[in-house]
């Protein structure tokens, strides 16, 4: 604890959860229907004038066993969800209640383990190990699939005059996924160009209870009767998944040998190569390469003509997409690490408190007892604007030259921008790799064209994007 942090004035924890149960339905009406999942909290905060508050979060009855947490939404507080000393993530993912292991094949996998666990580090340990051993294969196989992305694209806006982008994404994240774990394309299988689609059910009905759908002629009690109160279960999904798991199965022997020496059985590393495949990484793409493009086609020609004299200097100046070439790109690299601050792929964070705990906000110092939930919302944390100037706004050299140091307060992967993932923590492993497709997809993308136009909007969990059109290069 530094010097300044010990002398917070020590504060009760404001805000209350209402009447049992009730309480609970009622946050949960708030956050779904009435406020809105950024109204609930910013509200919450504002009302309390504290980043640091009581509150039901979602699902609550019947789908959590808890649902009273103490909310974090502030850059100061937020990391206390990242020391595995202090606070236990044992089947803690996406919020406060977990799936049915029917949709992982019986297991409880990697990310539903807590670090205290000895499986955790074996299966982590394997999935660093194994996207170390592709490294070199991420380059040739991205461009390759970027490549069938822009000739789909080119066809919708010759065809129609617009080009829906997420479901072009998605298949393109898809085939880069699987040709990367299986050394095929989904096409070579029996799983042809169905893929996706089997994937966006299966992310939806275990996200399901943080999901509002936003149908203007369903009524919100029956909505959230359906999706909020008892857990979606696996059975329409059952042949479906199946399918995915023969397919993963049969492609991914040498990685599921190596399971093996590690002492896993192979159904179950494979169970947890799909999760890491389709949920972590696949469901990650699907939020992350919209908003990418929604952020850099909302800001215009200057930062286009900006990102195109970046990229076209480096790429002519090394001969190629190298991965030397990347790393002269600065500017590219700060517009992903924005877009990872102003729209986080993943919002939610929550952990238990091992023992009890005093955090600190910017201005005062709370006890957090023993067993108590704690739960972050990133898109607040990140937007901190005591960390971040003008916070609401998207900067795309907001991390360029000595501001790159801010980073550290980017906490998109579970963890801090700067800090490495390891078997030790609760971080994503593929984190590095998902800010190097990131800044993959904008190079080939102003090598492709000089600028574009685009419509968006929003989508479930994440931006929806459409593009009006693409100017091609010039030079």
């Amino acid at each position: 604890m530094s010097s300044s942090e010990s002398k917070l004035p020590l504060r009760d924890i404001p805000g209350d959860y209402g009447l049992p149960f009730l309480g609970a339905i009622k946050d949960r009406f708030d956050f779904h229907y009435n406020q809105g999942t950024d109204g609930f909290f910013r509200s919450r905060m504002q009302s309390y004038k504290s980043t640091v508050y009581r509150a039901n979060v979602p699902p609550g009855p019947f789908n959590a066993p808890k649902s009273k947490a103490i909310v974090l939404v502030d850059a100061v507080s937020f990391p206390i969800l990242f020391d595995n000393s202090k606070v236990d993530k044992t089947n803690y993912f996406d919020g406060t209640f977990m799936p049915s292991t029917d949709f992982t094949g019986g297991y409880r996998l990697c990310p539903f383990l807590d670090t205290s666990e000895p499986k955790h580090a074996t299966l982590k340990g394997l999935f660093l190990s194994t996207l170390a051993n592709l490294h070199n294969r991420f380059i040739p196989l991205f461009l390759s699939s970027m490549s069938e992305l822009f000739t789909h694209l080119e066809h919708e806006l010759s065809d129609k005059g617009e080009a829906y982008f997420n479901t072009l994404s998605d298949d393109m994240a898809f085939d880069f996924l699987f040709r990367l774990f299986c050394e095929k394309s989904p096409s070579e299988t029996s799983l042809g160009s169905d893929g996706p689609t089997f994937l966006n059910k299966w992310v939806f009905f275990q996200l399901a209870p943080l999901i509002s759908l936003g149908l203007k002629h369903v009524p919100n009690f029956i909505e959230d009767l359906v999706l909020h109160t008892f857990p979606l279960p696996f059975f329409p999904l059952k042949s479906d998944y199946k399918k995915i798991f023969d397919v993963f199965y049969k492609s991914m022997g040498s990685i599921l040998d190596e399971a093996e020496k590690l002492g896993l059985k192979r159904d179950e590393a494979c169970h947890n190569f799909i999760f890491l495949a389709g949920f972590n990484s696949y469901g990650g793409m699907k939020v992350f390469f919209p908003a990418l493009i929604r952020w850099v086609g909302a800001a215009g020609e200057s930062l286009h003509r900006r990102l195109t004299d970046e990229i076209r200097t480096a790429v002519k100046e090394e001969g190629g997409v190298t991965f030397s070439a990347l790393n002269r790109m600065s500017l590219t690299k700060s517009v992903v690490y924005e877009t990872l601050r102003i729209e986080p792929p993943v919002p939610f964070q929550t952990a238990k408190a091992r023992e009890d705990v005093i955090i600190h906000s910017h201005d005062s110092s709370f006890l957090i007892k023993k067993d108590e939930i704690i739960f972050g919302y990133q898109p607040l944390a990140t937007k901190d604007p005591m960390i971040f100037d003008n916070s609401e706004e998207f900067i795309a050299d907001r991390f360029v030259g000595d501001k790159e140091e801010l980073i550290k307060y980017v906490y998109w992967s579970n963890g801090k921008e700067s800090d490495d993932s390891t078997v030790d923590d609760k971080q994503c492993p593929g984190k590095n790799l998902v800010v190097l497709l990131g800044r993959l997809m904008l190079v080939e993308f102003f090598l492709r064209y000089d600028t574009f136009e685009i419509e968006f909007g929003r989508l479930l969990l994440g931006s929806k994007v459409t593009f009006k059109s693409v100017t091609k290069a010039t030079s």
